[in-house]
């Protein structure tokens, strides 16, 4: 038996198989059926080691009676300035509840930018006025075209205002995108610019700070905010204001409060996703409401998309199969699996 391998280069071949509208709307979907599900997970916040010059490193485990996964990823936001390096990087895998067995072990670095950009869509279209025409995004780093090929795909929203510190990643944006005509990019000069008549605002910023990228004063009636960036302690987006004025949905409440936007607000009432997918809670009451997606990743949607990619990995034969685990005749002799062939004899 063994398990399959998916590194960079077999993914990369699996997104040009299968292409990248159904893999993020596939994805979107197991996002969606699986919070309807959610009683049937065992849940947990992810374990965090902070070097808090530096970055955090974190697992993130999630099963049910079939599957179980976990994913490792880290968030140093000055490794592409130090060492070169994402500021995001990722790995994963998904074993059987049955027997254990770890049945695909696959990079998640680019599956995690995929299984953010579903749920940041996925939450829009429960909370988003169903009109929303115009997206801005601030923060055009890894995640960007992601996030607006979701939209592009799932919402059909084709104009987006774009804002980032540095101008190249916003130029590498424009770049990566040419190939989809029908998608209209405008490079603003600053925040204020990009929101400004926007519907949807979706902040994707990596510093690992209490910033203030949106102010209250930004933040028009009626509009949708998707705040994916705060995702550690200490880090924010927000103007702590616009949390007053809005209605709050969050992915896993005990993690939100230590990483998310309400970190510092424990005043503040806020409702879990699942029960807006499954129609429990309302996601938006007004045309003039303001909304807020106070997202910081869980690892429910990991295990979403790498049965997604599992299943789209075998249909393809895609990946390469490993002997991960030993695979021996008699499974009570593991070291005989380590036995010098040619033992000398005294």
């Amino acid at each position: 038996m063994h398990s399959i391998f998916l590194d960079v280069t077999n993914l990369r071949l699996l997104v040009e198989r299968v292409g990248i509208e159904q893999i993020l709307l596939d994805v979107t979907r197991a996002v969606e059926a699986d919070y309807w599900r959610w009683e049937e997970f065992t849940k947990v916040a992810r374990t965090a080691h902070h070097a808090h010059d530096v970055g955090v490193l974190e697992l993130m485990p999630v099963g049910d009676a079939k599957d179980y996964a976990f994913k490792y990823v880290n968030g140093h936001p000055y490794n592409p300035r130090d060492h070169k390096l994402p500021t995001v990087m990722a790995f994963g895998a998904l074993m059987s509840v049955e027997s254990g067995y770890p049945v695909m072990v696959s990079e998640m670095t680019i599956l995690t930018g995929i299984r953010t950009a579903a749920v940041s869509l996925l939450a829009a279209q429960k909370m988003a006025r169903k009109d929303s025409k115009r997206l801005a995004l601030i923060g055009n780093g890894a995640q960007a075209e992601f996030q607006i090929l979701a939209f592009y795909f799932g919402m059909g929203i084709k104009e987006f205002t774009l804002f980032d510190i540095d101008p190249l990643a916003t130029k590498k944006v424009c770049l990566n995108l040419a190939s989809f005509p029908d998608i209209r990019l405008e490079a603003c000069d600053n925040t204020e610019q990009a929101v400004h008549g926007a519907d949807i605002i979706t902040t994707c910023t990596a510093d690992k700070n209490l910033a203030t990228i949106v102010t209250n004063r930004m933040i028009e009636p009626g509009m949708h905010i998707n705040a994916i960036g705060g995702d550690c302690p200490g880090k924010t987006e927000l103007e702590n204001t616009i949390l007053d004025r809005s209605r709050i949905v969050v992915e896993f409440e005990p993690q939100s409060r230590v990483e998310g936007e309400i970190q510092h607000r424990p005043d503040i009432a806020v409702i879990e996703l699942f029960s807006v997918i499954r129609g429990e809670a309302i996601g938006r009451e007004t045309e003039e409401e303001v909304t807020l997606f106070d997202s910081v990743g869980f690892a429910l949607q990991d295990l979403s998309v790498l049965k997604v990619v599992y299943e789209l990995a075998k249909m393809h034969g895609i990946g390469t199969q490993v002997e991960l685990i030993p695979d021996s005749n008699d499974v009570k002799d593991l070291f005989g699996l380590i036995k010098p062939i040619h033992a000398t004899k005294k």
